[in-house]
């Protein structure tokens, strides 16, 4: 946990919600456990045992609050701000591995025996990759159950459960309900089959408007769409294809998700979280940049800050390469083109959303010929793309940082700009600095921080381990007016 015992049980007693996720608070006497702000009565301090993860808390034997729903919160910032083996197998945990490629391919994946993964998150999380699987899948089954009408045999199926009979008591074990009783607590409007009401809970104050200004003057048209405040974009997911519309709320992200197969809940929902960086801790974002004066303004300007994530690393990637010293608006009209061109149509589009991005074995046989523009860029794509189709490149946010850097700059016409932009969006990694970056560099001028690299990378260092949200509120200085791009946003890496 980020806290010690006696610091998570104060928090306990103010029902502090910027700790919920970070911690689960069980108590002995009633065998319940609930997150930190729960509006229960204070147990006594003896009565009080705290656990990393509900995985651990339900295999010590504890139940879910009815009243707090301790599993509807934000994500622990640690995995993010940990980035150890644990954190990464967190990470894809969420996206549903295990369900989909058993603990033997979650090892493979990290590189780590099943034996000495199962070790280590035992040790740090209480709770084996099992356990912390069984925890999500219940947490997928409760929100189909209480936002949709299907039947619970297709609910068990989307969640991920083996059998009927092991869904019906996994959640009588962990929320002290049957599936019937569970839905007879609706709390929000039922939703056709395949379409999902979502809340994304996250811990307040959260920049929501900044993160969908940032994906808005980058939406490429067939593939996203964006007005009115709300932001719509497709997904490829494990199990097919789905669309989700994303709009600010109070405490909350409300989520419309459509979804070809609902099995892919649970991936969906995890790569929209870090996509917007719902798990972030913004107070403790908020104290350490907000002490330097000259980035003080900024921090209060866009509190709760939150830095761009990913649902899809190749993406990512390929957006990178594509936005080498050109404008936003160049970029995202050239990365339209490959989207026009080579990405596959949706089978049920909605609105402006009629696209996917393309898959690495198309980019890697078509980029060179659909892109514009300089030869070495679109060789670039081109070898990105084959790198990840014939397995030698892998883009999921359980991979290291430092080795996928080191994969990355293999690739000829990548280096270290675009391979740090690609760990601090699809990794999530806190702590990276664009010191090259053009229009970093223009803001950090505006602002009266020097803009040289070597300069800006000193001054940065009190800004760690958040320089990745400090670049964010660069960014944002370096856009003159509301309805205003940057002229460049990259540098040559």
């Amino acid at each position: 946990m980020l806290v010690g015992t006696e610091d998570a049980f104060r928090a306990v007693a103010a029902r502090d919600a910027r700790f919920d996720g970070s911690f689960i608070h069980a108590v002995r006497s009633t065998g319940i456990y609930c997150r930190p702000s729960c509006p229960a009565r204070t147990p006594k301090r003896s009565n009080s045992e705290f656990y990393p993860t509900a995985a651990a808390a339900q295999a010590a034997g504890y139940r879910a609050c009815r009243r707090c729903l301790p599993d509807a919160v934000p994500g622990s910032p640690e995995w993010d701000l940990r980035a150890d083996l644990a954190g990464r197998a967190m990470r894809l945990i969420s996206d549903g591995v295990v369900d989909r490629c058993g603990v033997q391919g979650l090892a493979d994946k990290l590189g780590y025996s099943e034996r000495h993964l199962t070790r280590v998150l035992t040790s740090e999380l209480g709770a084996g990759p099992l356990g912390l699987a069984r925890a999500n899948r219940a947490h997928s089954a409760r929100v189909l159950i209480e936002t949709t009408d299907i039947s619970f045999s297709d609910v068990a199926f989307a969640a991920g459960f083996a059998s009927l009979r092991q869904f019906n008591d996994t959640m009588r074990e962990i929320f002290g309900r049957t599936p019937t009783e569970l839905r007879g607590q609706k709390r929000g409007a039922p939703s056709g089959a395949g379409t999902v009401q979502l809340r994304l809970p996250f811990r307040t104050p959260c920049d929501i408007a900044g993160v969908l200004r940032f994906l808005a003057r980058r939406a490429l048209s067939g593939m996203e769409e964006s007005g009115d405040g709300c932001y719509a974009r497709s997904l490829r997911l494990p199990h097919g294809t789905g669309i989700a519309k994303l709009r600010a709320a109070d405490k909350h992200v409300a989520c419309a998700l459509r979804l070809s197969d609902l099995r892919d809940l649970g991936s969906a929902v995890a790569r929209l979280r870090r996509l917007l960086d719902l798990d972030a801790d913004p107070v403790a974002i908020g104290e350490v940049l907000g002490s330097d004066p000259l980035l003080r303004d900024s921090v209060e300007r866009s509190p709760g800050v939150r830095v761009p994530g990913a649902v899809d690393g190749l993406e990512i990637v390929v957006r990178a390469v594509i936005g080498q010293q050109i404008s936003v608006a160049a970029a995202r009209s050239t990365t339209e083109r490959l989207v026009t061109e080579l990405g596959d149509e949706l089978p049920h589009p909605e609105g402006g959303v009629t696209r996917l991005f393309p898959t690495a074995e198309v980019l890697a046989e078509h980029a060179a010929a659909a892109l514009p523009g300089p030869r070495r860029r679109a060789e670039t794509v081109r070898d990105v793309a084959a790198a990840v189709a014939e397995g030698r490149l892998a883009l999921h946010p359980g991979r290291d940082e430092a080795e996928l850097r080191e994969d990355l700059e293999r690739i000829r016409g990548v280096g270290p700009w675009t391979s740090s932009y690609v760990v601090m969006r699809v990794l999530g990694a806190p702590d990276v600095l664009l010191s090259g970056d053009l229009a970093l560099r223009r803001g950090a001028g505006l602002l009266g921080i020097p803009g040289e690299p070597a300069e800006l990378s000193a001054h940065a260092r009190r800004w760690s381990p958040w320089r990745s949200y400090a670049g964010v509120l660069l960014w944002e200085a370096a856009i003159p007016a509301p309805q205003q791009e940057p002229f460049e946003l990259w540098e040559k890496s």
